[in-house]
């Protein structure tokens, strides 16, 4: 557990190379804002999360199997991850930022996340 990293993790480091490449400028983690959102784009007033799958309990992804031992202990450790990744994500709405989630299993894909970036970022309500 000590090795798990909750900062520049392979699938937030490929998002990142990939959004800087698509000429988008942003500041990363920032610490005044709920939740330290990954990706902050402050001009725009727009956050990206980049979760990963097992940890968040990414519904319905063949990479977020729970583990069968201390089931209890797990279930109550992704409940508590998602409640406080939708505390995380509603302070910032309630503060005038738009919202946007990218799973690990999406970032696999350059393509899917090309899309998602430009959507979100070119658009004026902002929620996906």
């Amino acid at each position: 557990m000590a090795r798990i990293r909750s900062k520049n993790t392979k699938p937030e480091l490929a998002v990142r190379s990939l959004v800087h490449r698509m000429g988008y400028r942003f500041r990363i983690h920032r610490k005044d804002l709920p939740g330290s959102p990954d990706l902050v784009f402050p001009s725009l007033k727009k956050a990206i999360f980049i979760h990963g799958c097992f940890w968040h309990a990414h519904d319905g992804c063949s990479t977020a199997n729970k583990p069968k031992t201390r089931a209890s202990y797990w279930n109550e450790k992704f409940a508590r991850n998602k409640q406080r990744d939708r505390r995380n994500a509603s302070a910032l709405r309630r503060a005038g930022w738009s919202v946007a989630t990218i799973w690990e299993c999406e970032a696999k894909s350059a393509d899917f996340v090309c899309k998602k970036v430009s959507r979100f970022l070119s658009s004026t309500k902002g929620r996906e």
